[in-house]
């Protein structure tokens, strides 16, 4: 008998967004059950009802056989069911063990015996962290393992990891990966999410693969090879934007790169982007991708290197970096795009050079325009970012980089989370702009998109580049396998 069951599970949300569409899936017990998707393909919700934290509008979750109906997560965690997300949820300020303990028994007051068991834990998985050392001093892989040894504390029978390797050095997945064949050893069960297919293939018994809401692919991993997953996941259709046929040579050479590095997070990497060109980075979470766009732009301290515009050396602080013409469009619009409680012309005002001590008048007349140019759907300049669409409050965020001064566009995942009519506006506009000259470097999870706008792709992988591809004799489906599929530098760490 399986383990967990789903049957017909649906949730929609009330704006009317279907994340989950009667998805059926079987785990049985004492295996290590793979679960895949490409952004958006409703993984997150799946866990979210999994660890009680949504209710399902629709659908049976079935456990050992019976049917159940979780109201909190208090639930999950009495029938032993342990979820360890991707950011994992501890108190910086507490020690390992003062956080096993608060989630074990609600406070992190030492209790002898329980202290003792997770000491026996802890040791049995070679000691991966000191049980005293303060959580916000352990790097993520030992965050990492001090919530897999709380999950083992609260004798969790299936236990769920989301993307538990995403942001992981190489030797700090070999210890997930050893934990993961320790668990199945001793008969529990894993619910394993990852983007990566090598982990999939050499770690699970049985995978799952969502698209668009719902299980497409059902089946034991060994009847399945890397292709046959990557096909899976990139089946749904693609955006209507077709790559157009034949593209201008890019002009002048407008930005380089020259050993732009940054510890634990780039090696050193070369780069040249022409007039006109759109160079797409592909990759997975942890990649490296945004980390690149954040060296360049002056954003990170720790970066070394090069980075020239035009031939000069733009100097590495962010305001330097504007200044020189060098503009970045943030993934997280709300938190880094735009001011919330700043209108829309207030907000497309400060990316001029005079901010807001331009004449009002001229700022105002400079919004209508980016408002008319860009098609974003507003009662009008003086309304809140706030009370726009998702792709509308991303257009305000591109259209404050519209200047003259900008010299090189990045964009960090420009239409997540928007509709898909906002995120066509949003592609055909950036091609539009490098048509006209601009250089733009685009980050995207979305292979579909990179595939159908830009000249060149670079794929990245553990904060390096590994591959350059040609869109137009390159499909999702290649580059999945390029971004998430065998690795031999890792390789001896999964099998081992």
């Amino acid at each position: 008998m399986p383990i967990l069951t789903l049957q017909g599970l649906t949730k929609t949300f009330p704006n009317g967004t279907m994340a989950l569409k009667g998805v059926e899936m079987a785990v049985e017990p004492g295996t290590v059950h793979g679960l895949l998707g490409a952004n958006g393909a409703g993984k997150s919700t799946l866990i979210k009802i999994l660890a009680g934290a949504l209710a399902p509008t629709d659908g049976a979750i079935g456990w050992h056989g019976e049917d159940r109906n979780w109201t909190g997560p208090a639930g999950p965690r009495a029938a032993g069911i342990a979820t360890i997300y991707q950011h994992v949820p501890l108190v910086p300020t507490l020690s390992a063990i003062e956080n096993i303990l608060l989630d074990q028994r609600g406070t992190w007051r030492s209790n002898q015996a329980e202290q003792a068991r997770i000491e026996r834990i802890v040791a049995d998985l070679g000691n991966p962290f000191a049980l005293d050392a303060l959580v916000q001093d352990l790097p993520i892989g030992q965050r990492q393992m001090v919530a897999i040894v709380a999950a083992l504390a609260a004798d969790a029978q299936l236990i769920i990891m989301d993307e538990p390797t995403a942001s992981l050095a190489g030797h700090e997945r070999d210890n997930v990966y050893a934990t993961i064949r320790r668990l199945k050893a001793e008969g529990r069960t894993v619910l394993f999410i990852s983007h990566f297919i090598d982990e999939i293939m050499a770690l699970t018994d049985h995978v799952t693969i969502l698209r668009d809401g719902r299980a497409v692919l059902a089946s034991p991993t060994a009847a399945l090879d890397e292709q046959d997953i990557a096909d899976a996941i990139a089946g749904r259709a693609v955006a209507a934007l077709e790559r157009n046929g034949h593209r201008a040579a890019p002009g002048k050479a407008v930005l380089e790169l020259r050993g732009l590095a940054s510890p634990g997070r780039l090696v050193p990497t070369d780069l040249t982007l022409h007039a006109g060109e759109i160079i797409g980075l592909a990759g997975l979470l942890g990649s490296g991708r945004s980390e690149l766009l954040h060296a360049i732009f002056g954003a990170d301290p720790q970066a070394r290197g090069m980075v020239l515009l035009n031939g000069v050396p733009v100097p590495r602080r962010t305001d330097e970096a504007v200044i020189a013409g060098l503009a970045l469009v943030p993934e997280d619009r709300a938190g880094q795009g735009y001011v919330p409680l700043l209108s829309i012309s207030d907000n497309i005002a400060m990316g001029d050079d005079r901010g807001l001590l331009q004449a009002p008048a001229r700022e105002r007349a400079e919004a209508d325009a980016a408002i008319a140019r860009l098609a974003i759907k507003t009662p009008d300049a003086d309304a809140l970012p706030t009370q726009l669409s998702g792709g509308n409050a991303q257009k305000v965020v591109i259209a404050r980089w519209l200047k003259p001064r900008t010299r090189v566009l990045m964009l960090d995942e420009p239409t997540a989370g928007i509709d898909i009519g906002a995120r066509t506006d949003i592609l055909r506009l950036v091609r539009t702009l490098a048509d006209d000259g601009l250089p733009v470097l685009l980050v995207s999870s979305e292979f579909e998109e990179l595939i159908a706008i830009c000249d060149r792709i670079l794929v990245m992988r553990d904060g390096a580049v590994v591959r350059e591809l040609d869109p137009a004799s390159t499909s999702e489906t290649d580059l999945i396998l390029a971004a998430g599929g065998s690795r031999a530098d890792i390789s001896e760490g999964i099998d081992a």
